[in-house]
């Protein structure tokens, strides 16, 4: 088989070299090595079953796969010129174990319907993986809510200082976005877990392959029922690079935040030496790479979900040789998801706050809404007092002064609703615990949320 195209017996002039580069994708798909050799084994049983092939045969090919496996996993596998693909070297060195029986494997299988088989293996356990990186993730914000959940900050609307909210209530706002991205994740792994094994290069099977024994085997919940669809969809690595660029988006996000919190002006946080660098000329500076880094990994998981939709869209039915351009995309942005979950984490979980300094950004034109909220409490209503409020700011600034420091006097001449009773309203941690409703930012708010998100975690470990 040495040297031979899968392809070959109708061809008879050589091959330009160049384009036997240009179709190669051994150097990338190689990384699908064990689910290939798995699929093979799986295939070579059902065959076995049907009497395509002896048991004696079949027992010759598992173990012939089997040492392909360990040969690599130990790092000893060989490529050789004509090892275009992962499917065509595994095969190619079978038959240098077990001969010709080798030959028997593909018996009714395409390497169409072998690829889209492949790529559905690798993606569910890569996934598998992924999802165990972003729990973790969750798990370590909420714990830091837990134990931070006493510190106040200032909450921002358009990067302007808006009202006080609890440091714990901004974590836990990414700790939703990724319990979000969780549960689409486990989604999507539960729809790409389809075989399309059976399906032929795109009619169907010619000796009756039993599916349903093939699903079992590798682990699919069901089979796919039309061969046409089967090797031709790849709807879930469009999926899954959508997924991993929201899911960066997110992470984006939250690393633009704690940049801007990391600098001098905030102050808020500052990041653990082992995700910060130096400068090569300014020997003060701390820079926070590791976030930098998260943040522009974002537009590369982008950008490969945009160029694979932009192959993808113009494919005619079933298989075409554009789909090779799935695979890059889908591995690029699995191991870009995977570090960036573990950066995000290990941030997350060694980087320092300083309450002091969160507090002193506080300032009472932050409580105008909790002033005009006093007013609807003595029944006024909430347009009137919105205008009040924005007032009684007005006053504070024409006076350069705070806003509490107006007398309950300076108030009444803006609404004799006003009583002694105000200066009670001139407590960031009144106006915080204030929001008692779900989802809110006061204590109790914020301590169920983490109690929910304990739950979920608790409840979405692997039962053994």
């Amino acid at each position: 088989m040495s040297g031979k195209k899968l392809w070959g017996g109708r061809f008879t002039g050589a091959v330009d070299p160049l384009m036997d580069a240009f179709n190669a994708s051994i150097h990338f798909d190689k990384r699908m090595y064990a689910a290939d050799l798995t699929g093979s084994m799986a295939y070579s049983k059902a065959l076995a079953k049907n009497n395509i092939i002896t048991q004696e045969e079949c027992e010759q090919l598992c173990s012939g796969l089997a040492k392909v496996m360990e040969e690599w996993q130990s790092g000893k596998f060989e490529i050789k010129e004509g090892d275009e693909d992962i499917h065509t070297a595994n095969e190619r060195r079978l038959g240098e174990i077990v001969g010709s029986v080798a030959g028997k494997l593909h018996t009714g299988r395409s390497r169409n319907d072998q690829v889209a088989t492949d790529m559905r293996l690798w993606l569910r356990d890569e996934a598998s993986m992924i999802l165990g990186h972003l729990k973790e993730l969750i798990s370590i914000t909420v714990a830091r809510a837990e134990k931070e959940i006493d510190v106040l900050i200032p909450g921002y609307t358009h990067l302007q200082r808006a009202q006080p909210i609890r440091w714990s209530h901004f974590l836990l706002s990414y700790a939703w976005l990724w319990q979000a991205d969780a549960e689409r994740l486990e989604q999507l792994i539960e729809r790409l877990n389809v075989l399309p094994l059976g399906s032929g290069a795109l009619a169907g099977h010619a000796f009756n392959i039993d599916r349903e024994f093939l699903c079992k085997e590798l682990g699919f919940k069901g089979l796919i029922n039309n061969s046409l669809y089967a090797v031709s969809d790849r709807d879930f690595v469009a999926e899954f690079l959508f997924w991993a660029s929201l899911t960066m988006v997110h992470i984006s996000r939250i690393a633009e935040d704690l940049i801007i919190y990391s600098s001098s002006e905030f102050g808020f946080v500052k990041l653990a030496d082992a995700y910060s660098t130096g400068s090569s000329l300014m020997p003060q500076k701390k820079n926070p790479d590791s976030l930098e880094l998260l943040r522009g990994k974002s537009g590369r998981v982008f950008g490969g979900m945009s160029g694979f939709m932009m192959s993808y869209k113009g494919i005619p039915s079933t298989y075409n040789k554009d789909l090779q351009e799935d695979k890059e995309p889908m591995f690029d942005a699995a191991d870009t998801l995977s570090g960036s979950l573990q950066i995000t984490a290990g941030v997350l979980s060694t980087m320092n706050i300083f309450p002091e300094n969160m507090r002193a950004s506080l300032s009472a034109d932050m409580l105008a809404t909790d002033l005009a909220e006093y007013l609807v409490r003595k029944g006024v209503p909430f347009r009137e007092t919105h205008h009040i409020s924005g007032s009684a700011v007005k006053m504070a600034e024409d006076r350069s002064c705070q806003l509490h420091d107006l007398s309950v006097e300076d108030l009444k001449t803006l609404h004799p609703s006003f009583t002694e009773d105000v200066s009670k309203i001139w407590s960031y941690e009144t106006s915080i615990d204030n929001r008692t409703a779900p989802g809110g930012t006061s204590r109790p708010a914020v301590q169920e949320q983490i109690k929910k998100l304990q739950n979920w975690l608790a409840e979405s470990r692997p039962k053994h």
